[in-house]
């Protein structure tokens, strides 16, 4: 097979369809079948790069410095703010103009911000990045995914995910496709089969040849074919914000047409006038940082948990993990260290009777023919130097189905395993002493005598028992603490491992977990309802396959919770998948860092509070910051409509909406959104919001519509009545910030005060800047009086809300019942 120009001709591997040529660069590379134990030479990879058969990746969520540069400054609400600006300069209304600088800072500061989130993220990732081992000239070295090439030979074992599509060489290894068919069964490949990309190994060790890379192989295919379909998912606060600027984008152009129709044709305002009191009802009714704070934010919070060595695929899983009533954890790596020691050999009477080698040998020479793929190996391979100087003659790696490995030597076969899986109809006659081992919180492995053929599926004849390796994770150290933290924040914890149940019961009575001496044995649980009624009545799960895993986390969603999932090991990579939040250990399996939203890069679970925490602060602080914004544009909204009903022209100027919304809601919104909030979150975010700024929009909007309506009465000039407006609707503004600023602290008064401050510094030095003019005696009475009555009339609106709220959360609650 030769690449020529402008076409590759290349075999059919599994699952992809050839029938298409493939475009490279014109120059002429040759096709190298490389001995596996030489792989290419410098010369091969350095042709193969300069032609483009690299393995970067089709698709990368992280934006470019040209795209969040384009995406802030290109929005449709800039837009909007532009046309308004060009309006207002054509009819010479220059002093309007005043929110322009407003909106030009809002950008720049999200641009930075964004920038500096994107520049340590990124630093983040280059440490993380995937990496391969990958035979060239002879030599074994681990290069970064991206840059093999084709025809590279990569060494691939378990808890590596296929980065390429491939054919095995030599060796052979058990692949679980899931994530491309999702189909969990294990498939065995050997020399000459292929291997698809997203695929990961389970157990076993092969070298591969890399016959697709980049956008040709076929993980490739379905991300580009997924990113045409959907633009992902977004979490329920961004979805929040998207349907309420939906709706006021919406909602704005026919009130502007309308409320200039009025002004100008019906009460004979001249041009000038309509246009002003058109542009600052639309831009009251426009939350014009809300979004760009939300983003901040966000940007503000992956770079504080990058500094925390938390890295986010997602950066959805803050909020997310906010939200988690439910954490699934497993046994080793998260309650546990991520290492394993042997601790003792028990040899059994079944061994003592018959005349064999020592069995420490026997042991020795069964895992110095195993790959060490895994902790458990590892520390056997440690343990275990003795040899009987036998050699294998076929070999069974370790399944997390079957649970067990085998090799078989000249003089017989032997199996290694989970003792109720090994031993099966026989358990029974062990059970009591094999308890005795895992009720001090021991890993018990038998290994066994086969009397049949080892095929890798589940065993059928008879294994017998020759010792008990006994094994031991130490508990770490912050265990306790984290797992306390999560119980007093009402997140229930889930032990959920394929250990031996009374092994994962020991941990997380030591870790201090909630309901620990009670577990199940998930073998016994047949059925989806025998799954459904165990995660309600327990908290520790053993024995529990890799499906398993994936239905436990099913079930707990279908029971109304959000689950997160914590994980380390290739035989969690499923649940991780579907779980609302995943979060993989970076000293564990590939596969599995890379099914996850969150990657530990320390593999420490004690820093998962910091994770929540950041998360609650997010949350919290954009539902306050979001409540600011829609206080102004619910009054803007009703304001505009009552103008329409009762044929008034809208009584505020663009320059003073600018000025309040400044200082009674940006500033304060920039300064709450980043503040500690360890309040644990409640309610959905839409709902929240409205209920917070529906009692302040509604007061501001009655109380300036009643002031129009006196002043008209009373026969008030229009700019007097525009001056008092203003100076309400602040002094209301002031009154929510307050009240949505609860419980205070000392920097909350400082924010608030230091708004205050600036306000009346522009009314007093900037009066003709803002339009803030001279009122007359009436004007000032009617000011005092209604700016009385503001605070009765909002305090009553917040009571009924809060009411109207509590009966919507039970109303809810029932529903879900």
């Amino acid at each position: 097979m030769k690449f020529v120009k402008g076409k590759k001709e290349k075999k059919k591997q599994p699952n992809q369809d050839m029938s298409e040529t493939i475009r490279i660069t014109p120059d002429k590379v040759d096709y190298v079948e490389a001995d596996y134990r030489e792989g290419l030479n410098q010369r091969q990879v350095d042709e193969r790069m300069n032609a483009g058969w690299t393995n970067r990746p089709v698709d990368s969520s992280a934006k470019t410095v040209k795209e969040i540069i384009k995406e802030n400054i290109c929005t449709y609400f800039n837009l909007i703010f532009s046309i308004l600006a060009v309006i207002l300069c054509l009819v010479g209304s220059f002093n309007s103009l005043t929110f322009l600088p407003v909106i030009i800072v809002n950008t720049l500061i999200g641009i930075i911000q964004e920038i500096r989130a994107k520049r340590t993220l990124d630093k983040m990732n280059i440490m993380a990045a995937p990496k391969a081992t990958v035979v060239r000239s002879g030599r074994v070295r681990t290069v970064k995914s991206e840059d093999l090439v084709i025809d590279d030979i990569v060494v691939f074992k378990a808890g590596n995910q296929i980065c390429a599509d491939a054919e095995v060489v030599v060796g052979e290894v058990q692949v679980n496709e899931s994530l491309l068919t999702g189909e969990a069964d294990e498939i065995t490949k050997r020399e000459g089969d292929g291997l698809v990309s997203g695929s990961f190994v389970v157990s076993g060790q092969c070298c591969a040849r890399l016959t697709a890379v980049g956008e040709d192989s076929y993980i490739s295919k379905l991300t580009l074919e997924a990113k045409a379909m959907k633009n992902g998912e977004q979490s329920e606060m961004i979805r929040s914000l998207d349907k309420i600027l939906k709706f006021i984008g919406i909602a704005l152009i026919p009130i502007g047409i309308a409320l200039f129709i009025q002004s100008f044709a019906f009460n004979g305002t001249g041009i000038t006038r309509s246009v002003t009191s058109t542009v600052a009802a639309l831009i009251g009714m426009i939350p014009e940082g809300l979004y760009l704070l939300t983003s901040v934010a966000l940007a503000v919070s992956s770079m504080r948990l990058a500094r925390k060595r938390v890295l986010l695929h997602d950066i959805k899983s803050i909020e997310t993990l906010a939200r988690v009533d439910v954490l699934c954890v497993d046994k080793t790596g998260t309650i546990t260290e991520n290492t394993m020691e042997v601790k003792e050999l028990i040899v059994t009477d079944e061994y003592r009777q018959g005349a064999m080698p020592p069995v420490e040998g026997l042991i020795g020479d069964f895992v110095a023919a195993m790959s060490s793929d895994n902790i458990t190996m590892e520390a056997m391979k440690e343990h275990f130097k003795e040899s009987a100087g036998l050699n294998p003659r076929k070999v069974t790696p370790f399944s997390s189905t079957v649970k067990y490995s085998g090799v078989t030597f000249d003089t017989g076969a032997y199996v290694m395993g989970a003792p109720e899986m090994v031993l099966r109809e026989d358990f029974y006659l062990y059970e009591e002493e094999i308890n005795a081992y895992t009720a001090r919180g021991y890993r018990v492995l038998a290994f066994c005598l086969y009397e049949g053929e080892i095929t890798g599926k589940s065993l059928t004849a008879r294994a017998i028992p020759l010792g008990y390796i006994l094994l031991a994770n130490p508990i770490r150290e912050a265990a306790p603490e984290t797992f306390a933290y999560f119980e007093e924040q009402g997140v229930e914890i889930k032990v959920i491992s394929g250990d031996n149940p009374l092994t994962v019961s020991e941990a997380a009575r030591e870790a201090h977990i909630k309901g620990a001496e009670r577990y199940v044995d998930a073998g016994t649980l047949r059925t989806a309802e025998d799954i459904e009624r165990a995660m309600e009545e327990y908290n520790v799960f053993g024995r529990v396959t890799p499906e398993q895993k994936r239905q436990f986390v099913k079930a707990l969603q279908r029971q109304g919770h959000t689950v997160a999932m914590t994980g380390d090991g290739v035989n969690d990579v499923l649940a991780l998948k579907d779980a609302d939040c995943s979060v993989a250990m970076a000293s564990g399996s590939e596969a599995a860092a890379n099914a996850s939203q969150v990657v530990l890069l320390d593999s420490d679970f004690s820093c998962m509070p910091d994770v929540v925490l950041e998360g609650r602060r997010v949350v919290n602080n954009m539902e306050r910051s979001a409540s600011l914004f829609l206080v102004k544009n619910i009054f803007s909204f009703l304001l505009s409509l009552f103008s329409l009903l009762l044929g008034v022209t809208y009584p505020l100027e663009p320059s003073q909406i600018s000025l309040i919304s400044t200082f009674t809601v940006g500033i304060p919104a920039f300064f709450l959104a980043l503040q500690p909030n360890s309040k644990r979150i409640s309610g959905r975010f839409l709902p929240n919001v409205f209920f917070k700024a529906l009692p302040g929009g509604i007061t501001s909007m009655a109380v300036v519509g009643a002031l129009v309506v006196f002043g008209n009465t009373f026969d008030v000039g229009s700019e007097d009545i525009s001056t008092a407006s203003a100076m309400l609707v602040a002094i209301i503004g002031f009154m929510v910030l307050c009240k949505i600023s609860q419980p205070s602290r000392t920097w909350h008064w400082i924010v608030i005060i230091g708004s205050m401050a600036g306000l009346v510094v522009c009314i007093i030095f900037f009066a003709e800047l803002f339009s803030i003019g001279h009122m007359s005696v009436k004007c000032v009475m009617l000011l005092v009086v209604f700016s009385v009555a503001t605070e009765p009339v909002l305090r009553y609106l917040i009571l009924l809300f809060e009411k109207m709220r509590d009966l919507y959360i039970k109303g809810k609650e029932k529903l879900k019942r």
